[in-house]
């Protein structure tokens, strides 16, 4: 309640102390500085780019500038309903994150299944082990000629490839989790006496998921190259099928502006993975800094 002083006059109530414009100026500095300290380097070489191609005047190297609005132009709308997406961004982006949802889901499920059964069955996974090695010394872009023969130019060879290609890291990461469990924490676990399904749940899950979240966050940017690969050489619509057609019609603004929206999503698709990995993983981050404290 206010309180009046002796004139009668009724005194303001006191300001909240928790938020204050010092307070949020000194945050909004922060971040600006926190920002310029990672992307000086990235906006450097973006205006070195942009003056060095108005020097040329190439036509095959356009300046940032151009390239970015050929970009708006392209993959951006004003609708407000269309999630501010332009027709070309659903008839050639949609498909090709499609692909790249069911090869790399498809790689996930193989890949951490399989590693888990390797991993637990010592000699299936000495068995398998040099054909898996040499699965993933062989680079999968060059059995493109093979999947389009075997699936013909559709969806289903693009995702086999991209599935193929995040399947390896996966595996390999999810067996080496399972192998390579504290065997301090393993021997307790048999002590106790666990059901095979509490054993799983409770000791090899949680403790390989490290390494299999790391393999996962690999296949992440593998998939995104070879979906776009894939898509250049065999597919009717997508990202890769975009860039072609453009360089094609020397249309190099548009082509460069494909490029730039890749990168942005394997941006983004690396940002979300990594918010989601520090959300799964919380309790390996807390350990490992908990470990870091005792030392």
């Amino acid at each position: 309640m206010s309180a009046a002083n002796g004139m009668g006059a009724v005194t303001p109530p006191t300001a909240p102390s928790g938020v204050s414009a010092a307070g949020v100026a000194g945050r909004v500095l922060r971040g600006l500085a926190w920002a310029g300290q990672r992307l000086w380097l990235l906006a450097a070489l973006l205006v070195l780019w942009e003056v060095l191609a108005r020097q040329a005047g190439s036509l095959f190297i356009p300046p940032f500038s151009t390239i970015v609005t050929a970009f708006a132009d392209t993959w951006l709308s004003d609708r407000p309903v269309a999630l501010f997406l332009s027709d070309q961004f659903r008839a050639d982006v949609l498909p090709s994150l499609a692909r790249l949802g069911a090869g790399y889901g498809m790689a996930t499920v193989i890949g951490v299944c399989g590693g888990i059964v390797l991993g637990v069955w010592r000699q299936a996974g000495a068995f398998f082990n040099p054909l898996i090695r040499l699965g993933m010394a062989v680079p999968v872009t060059m059995l493109l000629p093979v999947a389009i023969v075997i699936f013909g130019i559709t969806s289903g060879m693009n995702i086999f490839l991209i599935a193929l290609g995040c399947l390896w890291p996966i595996l390999v990461n999810t067996y080496d989790g399972i192998r390579g469990l504290d065997t301090t924490m393993t021997t307790a676990a048999r002590s106790l006496r666990l059901s095979p399904r509490r054993h799983f749940l409770s000791v090899l899950l949680p403790g390989a998921s490290p390494s299999i979240v790391a393999g996962m966050r690999i296949s992440v940017g593998i998939g995104l190259v070879l979906m776009v690969i894939s898509e250049l050489f065999a597919a009717t619509a997508g990202l890769g099928f975009f860039i072609v057609n453009q360089q094609k019609l020397f249309r190099f603004p548009e082509l460069w502006s494909a490029i730039l929206l890749v990168a942005l999503l394997g941006i983004l698709l690396n940002g979300i993975f990594e918010l989601a990995e520090r959300s799964v993983l919380r309790w390996h981050r807390a350990a490992k800094a908990g470990a870091g404290d005792r030392r």
